[in-house]
């Protein structure tokens, strides 16, 4: 079982590890070190047509660490799940430390989708995200990619590499990989919370395909 220190759990996520339970009910947390990491290059998100088009048809709006506590119950909230309660206190301790971010979508005043996420130097390393309705998650990746790319993180790492990330622009690169191109961020010093808070959704999409 994993320690809650902050400092121990942190040092495994600059190795490139990260804490993972077998399941929700699971008292048990232990490392994962994957054989292949999932990354979205910065700038490189795709956004679809379709996409698009939604985003103009609707009235959305974002938040950063609005509720944390709850974007997390959310994406716990499924019928398989790998956070259990041990996790859940976990994240919360990162957050009061400033290592964990939330990122949440709204649709007037409900929440319909958002993420987490735990900044290591230049790098975002994404947990888990949410969706209640239709793109949800989505719209929670484009902000997070706009606040990475202008805030000049380095990394994206999405753990696993999964269909559904490579349907918008991610890639599959070794552990070896990761580690190497994670030992040169760890000790940067970077940010989420700063973004103009005038910014559109047009120019959010802008950030997201574009490198700075």
């Amino acid at each position: 079982m994993l320690t809650s220190n902050i400092n121990y759990i942190m040092s495994g996520y600059r190795r490139g590890i990260f804490p993972m339970a077998e399941s929700k009910s699971s008292k048990e947390i232990f490392w994962i070190k994957p054989e292949e990491r999932g990354i979205i290059p910065i700038g490189k998100l795709h956004i679809s047509r379709s996409l698009k088009k939604f985003i103009k048809a609707k009235t959305f709006h974002s938040t950063v660490n609005r509720c944390f506590a709850e974007v997390v119950e959310r994406c716990a909230d499924r019928k398989k799940s790998w956070i259990n309660s041990e996790l859940f206190d976990l994240y919360i301790e990162l957050h009061k430390a400033g290592y964990a971010v939330s990122v949440e979508i709204w649709q007037n005043e409900d929440l319909i989708g958002g993420l987490f996420g735990i900044t290591v130097g230049s790098c975002f390393c994404g947990e888990s995200m949410f969706s209640t309705t239709t793109n949800g998650s989505k719209l929670a990746l484009i902000v997070t990619m706009a606040r990475l790319n202008y805030n000049k993180f380095r990394l994206f790492d999405t753990q696993f590499p999964t269909n559904h990330l490579k349907s918008m622009g991610g890639k599959t690169i070794s552990q070896a990989n990761y580690e190497d191109l994670l030992s040169k961020l760890i000790y940067d010093k970077r940010t989420l919370l700063s973004l103009p808070k005038n910014y559109s959704w047009s120019e959010l999409i802008q950030l997201n395909n574009h490198i700075l």
